[in-house]
């Protein structure tokens, strides 16, 4: 099976370099323009989606939306997952670096390069986890139900979301910040099952679509 990350497109806050974490704000009017005119593409190479897998997000359901119309793909099951949802940024949420310059625990943050986490909120270790772990659950349910190897399994989720996917699960080694992908970009590939385990993404095309 095929699979297709997309990372949902550019909402206000993205522009203005905010952390947009739990804040449940909807995709520019701009954002939906570029993603109608990029449509075409993208659904040429998701070709028979198997499933639309979304976080609960505005933003991811507005992309998902736009890119896939439930009236051109209505035996397509949507799937929402919580735990796909992007994360907690706690103190710093809605905020962008320059509002948080001079801030001692931000400065930490930025010298331990997100180590420790966001203060208030998630770890990078425990956001990682709780989106692999919802990545994999998924994965392994829609790969035994799809019989049609050249499906493809549709993710409409964040950028962190790819990032911790990625880092975790692909067969080219790359750190989490590696992976970052651009609002309304993503990552297309395959699904592999060495001994039988299912998760290793093997390329298909080596760069992010675009």
């Amino acid at each position: 099976m095929k699979l297709l990350l997309i990372r949902h497109g550019a909402t206000p806050g993205n522009l203005e370099k905010r952390y947009v974490g739990r804040t449940d704000e909807s995709l520019t009017q701009e954002s939906l323009e570029t993603l109608g005119k990029e449509a075409k593409k993208i659904r040429k190479l998701a070709g028979k989606p198997a499933a639309i897998i979304t976080s609960p997000m505005k933003r991811c359901l507005e992309t998902a939306e736009t890119l896939f119309p439930e009236h051109d793909y209505p035996q397509v099951p949507r799937v929402r997952v919580e735990d796909l949802s992007e994360c907690d940024f706690g103190k710093f949420e809605y905020k962008n670096y320059l509002e948080l310059s001079g801030d001692m625990e931000y400065q930490h943050f930025i010298d331990t390069m997100g180590a420790e986490g966001f203060p208030g909120g998630e770890s990078t270790e425990t956001f990682k986890a709780r989106t692999v772990k919802a990545f994999r659950e998924i994965l392994a349910r829609f790969f035994w139900e799809t019989e049609d190897p050249d499906k493809t399994l549709v993710f409409v989720v964040h950028g962190g979301t790819i990032m911790a996917v990625m880092e975790a699960l692909a067969k080219e080694r790359k750190s989490y910040y590696d992976w970052q992908v651009g609002n309304g970009e993503g990552i297309f590939g395959e699904i592999e099952t060495p001994d039988g385990r299912i998760g290793q993404v093997r390329f298909l095309r080596n760069n992010p679509i675009s």
